[in-house]
């Protein structure tokens, strides 16, 4: 739902009524995360996608019968329906889908003014999170992370496990993970489907050089929030990177020290001298942050790893350095490095192997659990 927050919340200042649909589960190669959603509103317009194409008609349908009842559905589409190809995933996976009525503020069966403050957040890019029974005699009662357990026991939830809901919706919104979990509800087990949106994740570049302006560029293409430090202010320009959030003139190991980052931060340190590399890996390599690299040949790497363990470094710190930077897939212009810099990232995330998927067995699309540890820059990457 959080995903298309702009949308839904244009069409019920419209005055238009919606069926939401989101994936509350995904099984083998289903295209699509957990969280995603497609609303259709009363006059048939269709908002996002929950499948690329392949199941968007029977949702459709199932949207529509939801707005002609006002009753909560789920449903299930791909391989464990009769005929894959007729109203699953082709590729293979399935989907569980929820659908819900959502009305405009003061109509019948109007959403709380709360839930629409969380679409209001989501779409002016701030953190937000709701959380969507699915399953139980509570089926469709929403919550918004800045509910409070006394209000929503309208819901048909107790105080106690709106409560349960709430706290749980709260960390969510705090690591930026969706995902699901049963609830007790006075002895009964509730699934609750938990969406969230966070800010963006931060990209931090240091050194202002041509290969750092592709980074960038592709980054802010990905949804990072970019910021490109260094300590030339000749170099270090908003002209040179127009697609960096943040241009910061500063010494980069002191910026680091000085800068926000949590476990969704990936650093880059792209500028190839000593004297700011060595002080800024040493700080970078002991934050709680998902990924550091550095550019640099083998022969620089060798010395690097050298000079970081003379400044006090041990193998669990240096075992994180991803140098040289990047996944093996011949680049070599600034644009093909910042491809290559960045399927390391997302093989690094996702503990993917980074081999062709022609060479790989299982599922294309997989789910990463929540809290799933990242692997070590030579475990499963080929580099």
């Amino acid at each position: 739902m959080l995903d298309i927050a702009t949308d839904i919340r244009e069409a019920l200042d419209a005055g238009r009524r919606l069926a939401v649909a989101t994936v509350t589960a995904v099984d083998g190669s289903a295209p699509r995360a957990l969280g995603t959603s497609m609303a259709v509103d009363d006059r048939g317009r269709v908002y996002g996608s929950i499948s690329g194409g392949c199941v968007e008609g029977a949702v459709y349908q199932a949207a529509e019968a939801v707005l002609a009842t006002g009753e909560p559905a789920l449903h299930e589409f791909g391989f464990t329906d009769g005929d894959a190809f007729a109203a699953g995933l082709s590729c293979g996976g399935s989907i569980e889908v929820f659908v819900r009525e959502i009305a405009p503020l003061g109509a019948r069966g109007g959403i709380d003014a709360r839930i629409a403050d969380e679409l209001d957040a989501t779409a002016s890019g701030r953190p937000a999170g709701i959380a969507i029974v699915v399953r139980g005699s509570a089926r469709g009662a929403l919550l918004a992370a800045t509910a409070s357990a006394a209000e929503v026991v309208s819901e048909g939830l107790d105080a106690g496990a709106a409560e349960r809901i709430l706290r749980e919706l709260t960390a969510r919104v705090g690591s930026g993970a969706s995902g699901t979990a049963v609830v007790d509800c006075d002895g009964e087990p509730l699934t609750v489907l938990f969406v969230v949106s966070s800010t963006a994740p931060r990209m931090i570049i240091f050194g202002a050089v041509d290969f750092s302006a592709a980074l960038a560029d592709a980054s802010a293409l990905l949804g990072y929030h970019v910021t490109v430090c260094d300590a030339r202010p000749l170099f270090a320009t908003s002209t040179r990177f127009p697609s960096a959030d943040e241009v910061v003139v500063a010494w980069p190991s002191v910026y680091l020290e000085q800068t926000v980052v949590d476990e969704r931060t990936v650093i880059c340190v792209l500028t190839h001298d000593e004297k700011f590399d060595i002080p800024l890996l040493t700080t970078a390599l002991t934050l709680p942050v998902a990924y550091v690299g550095a550019m640099g040949s083998r022969t620089t790497h060798e010395r690097r790893m050298r000079l970081l363990a003379d400044a006090g470094l041990g193998e669990r710190e240096l075992g994180r350095l991803h140098s040289p930077i990047g996944l093996d897939i011949g680049g070599s212009t600034p644009q093909e490095t910042a491809v290559s810099i960045l399927a390391e990232v997302i093989a690094s995330r996702t503990a993917a192997s980074g081999a062709a998927l022609r060479r790989v067995d299982g599922p294309i699309h997989r789910a990463v659990p929540v809290g799933a540890p990242l692997p070590a820059p030579d475990e499963g990457l080929v580099r």
